[in-house]
Formats: structure tokens, sequence, C-alpha cells
């Protein structure tokens, strides 16, 4: 009972915290640092804090007044500047740093803003760093010259150890920008990166609707026209696939373009080819005049988009090639759900020609290339070549990939 009791009460004080933790989180940098200056201003003034700070003067100490406390404030409240004034925000806190020990003040905890002024430079300056860097030299020069004729004890090495430390703090500033940067760049490059993919997957997109639908409607308008003349009551049929082609191809279009608006919203995903619209292209590529048969084996089940789109663009491209140059000769599709992988076959017997075929194009493309990318993508593996005994046949094999609830 007691553990629950201590893990409710642990509960409160951690959702207690989180409240405005979460609102100092989203606040912005000047808010940020103001609150810092401001802090670090009234803890300048605790007296057991007094033995903590930066001191490199030793020189008599003079009781505290006005200008100390002026000098004090001002080696703090400049750090509200220290992300978007970093240079200015050094030149005070070093000049107000300068003269208190100069003028032989007592150490305060103020003087830490030194130290918080020069690792904003090294982090936050973005241009003149050197000049910056070179100024500060030259002050801190200028400010041991002035410490040794005031009768400083401290020696040369002291100077050199304490100029040192002070390098320190500006370098670790430094490495933090770099790393910064390097940080920017690498999300720059990974942007590109993913900006090249997603353009090349577009391409490959627009590559398979318009050659498989700009073929049919070739394939079928020129069976048409020899219709007309040899059977013109059968013609109507053929310029009616056109047409029914057409309409397919501009709502693929209009879903791939849905991918590209401006909002960064896809269109519907009910309108995205999937397994289930095989039979179009099927039915597609018969009204072309394209004998296909086709063949479904097991249970078929909801699988990722990514995966129904690259089974139903391995049937439309072989079926857009079996139409290309092999028009009119038999192909066979074969689609086949397994619980572990989906096999997907299309074969096109040896070519033979008709006189309402076109003659074919030449061979090669970036159509097969693309499918073997989008596959291996999948995990999965595409082979494409000529059958031993003619014709020609494309095979695929890709892991099931279950669609998320």
């Amino acid at each position: 009972m007691m553990d629950r009791q201590t893990a409710r009460a642990a509960d409160r004080g951690t959702a207690f915290l989180r409240v405005p933790l979460g609102w100092w989180e989203t606040r912005g940098s000047a808010v940020k640092d103001g609150a810092l200056a401001v802090a670090l201003s009234l803890l300048a003034f605790v007296p057991t804090l007094s033995n903590i700070g930066a001191q490199i003067g030793d020189l008599p100490q003079r009781p505290a007044d006005a200008l100390s406390i002026g000098l004090t404030l001002a080696q703090t409240l400049p750090l509200a500047l220290r992300r978007s004034l970093p240079a200015l925000c050094l030149v005070a806190v070093g000049a107000a740093f300068a003269a208190h020990q100069a003028l032989g003040f007592a150490t305060t905890f103020g003087s830490v803003g030194l130290y918080l002024a020069l690792y904003s430079a090294g982090a936050h300056q973005a241009s003149h760093r050197r000049a910056l860097a070179a100024a500060a030299s030259a002050g801190y020069a200028v400010l041991a010259v002035v410490l040794h004729t005031l009768g400083s004890p401290q020696h040369v090495l002291d100077y050199v150890a304490f100029y040192l430390s002070l390098t320190v703090v500006w370098l670790g500033g430094s490495v933090v920008r770099r790393r910064r940067v390097e940080e920017v760049e690498r999300q720059r490059l990974a942007g590109e990166v993913a900006a090249a993919d997603e353009r090349a997957r577009i391409a490959r997109e627009l590559h398979d609707v318009v050659t498989h639908h700009v073929t049919a409607m070739v394939v079928q308008a020129d069976a048409a026209q020899f219709l007309i003349a040899s059977a013109p009551d059968r013609a109507g049929e053929g310029l009616t696939a056109v047409s029914d082609t057409g309409r397919r191809a501009l709502t693929e279009l209009r879903h791939l373009l849905g991918v590209l608006e401006a909002t960064g919203q896809s269109a519907p995903a009910d309108r995205a080819p999937t397994l289930g619209k095989v039979g179009d292209l099927i039915e597609q590529a018969r009204r072309s005049r394209q004998p296909v048969e086709f063949t479904e084996q097991g249970e078929r089940r909801r699988q990722a988009v990514d995966l129904e789109l690259a089974c139903y663009r391995i049937v439309q491209e072989a079926l857009t090639n079996a139409m290309k140059y092999a028009p009119g000769a038999r192909t066979a599709v074969a689609v086949r759900h397994g619980k572990e992988r989906i096999e997907i076959e299309v074969t096109t017997d040896a070519a033979t020609l008709s006189p309402a075929a076109p003659e074919p194009g030449p061979a090669g493309g970036r159509g097969l290339a693309g499918l073997r990318e989008r596959v291996l993508m999948l995990d999965g593996e595409l082979e494409a070549g000529p059958r031993p005994e003619g014709g020609f046949r494309v095979h695929a094999v890709i892991p099931s990939k279950p669609a998320q609830e």
C-alpha cells in the first residue's frame, strides 16, 4: 500500500513539474536569456557565492559602492543578448570585467558572466569571428599591462594561464557551433536525398501510368482504324475502349497529382491502384485485342499501400510490354497469395503481329529497371527476360506486408 501511495505521490509531483517545464521549453531564446541575466544578477549579491567567479588582478580591495554595483550588473545584464548579439554582449561584459578588476573591487559571482559571454560568442557569433577573437585578445593584453602597472602581484605565467582558460571557454562554444552547423548540413543533405528519391518515385509512377495507358490507347485506336475498313459495325467497340482507357489514365493521374498538392495531402486511398484492380488491367488489355489469361491463387489479404501498388505496377508494365512488343500474342498473368509472400508471374508467347498492330518499338527503357528498384525497396526479387521456348517472362516475389489497421 505504501509503495502505491509513494508512486502516486511521485506521479503527482512529476505532473506538477511538467506544466512549468513545458511552458519553459516553449519560450523563445530572448525570454530564456533574459531570465538567465536576471538570475545571475541576483546571485551576484549573495555573499556566500562571492568566492566563485573570475579574478585576475589581486589588487588591494576597495569598499563596495554604487560604481561597483553598476559594474557588477554590467557583467550580468548584457547576457540577455548573448544569442541575439553575442559580440556586443562580450564587449560589454569584458569591458565591465576589466574595469571591475582594475579598480580593485571585490570579486562577485557576477564575474561568471565573462565565461558565459565568451562561450556565447564562440557558439553564436556567425561573422567576423577572427576579428572578435583578436579584439578580445588585444583587450586582455591591455588589461594585463594596466594591472601590472597598478601593482598587481600576478606574474606573466598567471596572465597566460588565465588567458588559456578563457580560450578554452571560447573553443567550447566553437565546438558546439561547429556541431550545430554540421547537423544543419546533414539535415540539408538528407532533405536533398529525400527529394531526389521522391522525384525518382514520381518519375516511375508517371512512366508506368502514361506508358501503359498511352500504349493501350494506340493499340486500340489502330485496331479501330483497321476495323473501320474491314468490319465497320465493330469499330465503335474500339473507340469505346480508347475512351475508357483515357478515363482510367485521368483517374490515375489525378491520384498521382494529389500526392503533389501544395497541402501535402494525397488523394483518397481508394483511388490508388491496388491488387484488387488488376482485373481492370486484364480487361483493358483484352479490349486492346491482347488475349490474356488471368489466374489468382490463395486468399487475398489487405496489404500495405506500397506493396499493393508495386504488384499492380508489375502487372501493368508486363502487359504494356506485351501489347507493345508482342501484340496479339497469348499472355498469362498469375498472382499467388501466400502467408509470407506474394508471387506474380506474367508470360507472353512469341510475337504474332497482326495487320492492325503497330510495329514493335526498340527494346529497353526504364520501366523494368524502375520495377526492380521498387521491388528491392520492399525486400523482394524481380526477374525479367526471354523464355527458352520463346516469348518473355516477368516473375516477382515480394514478402507480405499486411496493412496496419
